[in-house]
């Protein structure tokens, strides 16, 4: 068997090529989290921050529908057909026409949103909703036309970073999200050394988006160069078919992720109308839980989407059901514990990135139960990236579709309940049984389809992983709480010392009991450490 299937050799492939990525992240994860201590202290945890927050999210919707969604998932099998039929010269032509075409639908989504947000930040004030009426949504709409190309520049890159995924290259395409994190840190920096007034350091701070995306750009169109994928514009017209598979195929998906994505702008409507801190609060706590979505999950994601589609392409549906279970182990095995970090220990890390400047003790509160709830789900959000290659690989793009409206309609309904008894807390615990809703749905079919191999194994390593974490993370915060937390509470350096002294111990802790309860997937990650270090 293939490296790239299933079996000890596409286990350690698997290993191999994720944990390459996950360093990557893991370095644009902690420029994220200097990032997020800058922007506490210089926008707060109020109006400013909020407006600025949601302004960002309408780009960061726009990637994550084009760029990173199911547009570029569609993809991947159609470049694996084509390069089985055609080669790469076949790839190269059909990438040209789906550039050219995504192009242009980006620039006009990116002007029709930037003159309505000209328009409406002029009107806003005079419309009768009181909504528009608020501060920090008249802060957005002053915002959105400096952020917008930002959309147009990272959808582009999302889709080049699949590709040249599928072509092998995994660690390259991960650092260029390094660029903007150094570029908003240089930026927010600057703020605070030449104390600039919010008049005119927020338009700096915008225009600073798009510069960034640009950059991002270029180096990926660079890879793609290398890898020798790069389009080919003066045949590509002899592909013109492409597009209207690849729309077709990935339609219901594109609106599957909308579907969530307009969720998420739902339930940072909802919590705008709850005050200037509940925006904040999810987003600075989302800013924490993204961090084990970007090193394991999102790492994975790629290898696997990759695998599985060649798997597809192949015919070798066995080799999926195999890909995903050994996921699904990884991928618990890996977030559960920093589940139980976050669910425990989220008063000193939200003291470590925001307490201080503009952002008060007040905010930190106003972020207690999101940071609970955002915290029992990090493995389930990560768990939905490992399942979903699963059906895209086979083109299961309605499937997805429709398990992804139902988890939005119930995620907005949930959002209503539970937000009149839990705030913005309660819209936290909403999004996280949406979450368990699509994911136990997705496993529900892929186990009709026979498609969950080792399932009694994978549920047994989700359980093992689950009580050794909250188990030795809840032993952990009885000592902090008894020894450590009011000298941590002094300032936020004590606090930052205590969290990384018990997260080093929790983590030895953890991994010790995963090996007495004959954990596979410590020996599993072992072998793999030994064999980097034997090169």
């Amino acid at each position: 068997m293939s490296e790239e299937g299933g079996g000890n050799a596409g286990k350690k492939a698997i290993l191999k090529r994720s944990s390459g990525v996950a360093i990557a992240t893991f370095l644009s994860r902690i420029l994220g989290l200097l990032r997020v201590r800058l922007e506490a202290t210089v926008l707060g945890g109020g109006e400013v921050a909020s407006g600025w927050f949601l302004a960002f999210a309408i780009p960061n919707l726009l990637r994550r529908v084009l760029g990173e969604g199911a547009l570029s998932t569609a993809l991947i099998p159609l470049i694996a057909e084509g390069e089985q039929t055609g080669g790469k010269e076949k790839v190269k032509r059909q990438l040209a026409v789906v550039f050219a075409y995504l192009g242009i639908t980006l620039a006009v989504i990116v002007l029709v949103v930037s003159l309505f947000s000209r328009y409406a930040a002029r009107h806003a004030h005079e419309w009768e909703w009181e909504f528009f009426r608020n501060e920090h949504i008249g802060l957005m709409f002053q915002l959105l036309p400096w952020l917008m190309p930002y959309g147009f520049f990272i959808c582009l890159v999302g889709i080049i970073g699949a590709v040249v995924n599928y072509a092998g290259v995994f660690v390259r395409p991960a650092l260029a999200a390094l660029i903007l994190n150094v570029v908003l840190l240089l930026v927010l920096g600057g703020s605070l050394y030449w104390s600039l007034p919010e008049a005119r350091f927020l338009p700096v701070l915008a225009l600073s988006v798009p510069v960034a995306g640009v950059l991002q750009l270029l180096l990926m169109l660079i890879l793609l160069w290398q890898v020798g994928l790069f389009p080919d514009f003066l045949r590509g017209w002899q592909e013109r078919g492409i597009w209207k598979k690849l729309f077709e195929l990935a339609l219901p998906g594109v609106l599957g992720y909308a579907a969530l994505q307009v969720s998420f702008i739902i339930d940072r409507s909802m919590a705008a109308s709850l005050g200037g801190q509940a925006v904040p609060a999810l987003t600075y706590v989302d800013r924490i839980v993204d961090i084990p979505i970007g090193i394991v999950a999102v790492s994975l994601n790629g290898v696997l989407m990759a695998m599985m589609s060649r798997s597809a392409a192949e015919g070798k549906l066995d080799e999926i059901a195999d890909t995903l279970a050994y996921g699904l182990r990884i991928v618990w095995f890996a977030t559960l514990p920093l589940a139980a970090m976050v669910v425990f220990f989220h008063t000193n890390m939200l003291q470590i990135l925001c307490l201080g400047g503009k952002y008060t003790v007040s905010d930190l509160h106003s972020a207690h139960y999101v940071a609970i709830f955002y915290g029992l789900g990090i493995p389930f959000f990560c768990s939905l990236k490992i399942i979903l290659p699963a059906f895209y690989s086979r083109k299961k793009m309605k499937t997805v579709f429709i398990v992804s409206i139902t988890a939005t309609f119930a995620n907005i309904a949930l959002n209503y309940i539970l937000m009149q008894f839990l705030a913005q807390g309660g819209i936290a615990l909403a999004t996280v049984l949406a979450s368990l809703i699509n994911n136990g749905v997705l496993l529900w079919l892929l186990k009709r389809a026979k498609m969950t191999a080792k399932g009694f194994e994978v549920a047994l390593s989700f359980l093992r992983s689950a009580a050794v974490s909250f188990g030795a993370a809840g032993a952990c915060f009885m000592v902090y709480r008894k020894f450590f937390e009011s000298w941590a509470s002094l300032r936020w350096q004590n606090a930052l010392i205590v969290l990384v002294a018990v997260g080093v111990v929790f983590m030895g802790i953890y991994f010790v009991l995963s090996l007495v309860c004959r954990s596979p997937e410590c020996r599993e990650i072992i072998g793999v450490v030994r064999r980097r270090r034997s090169r």
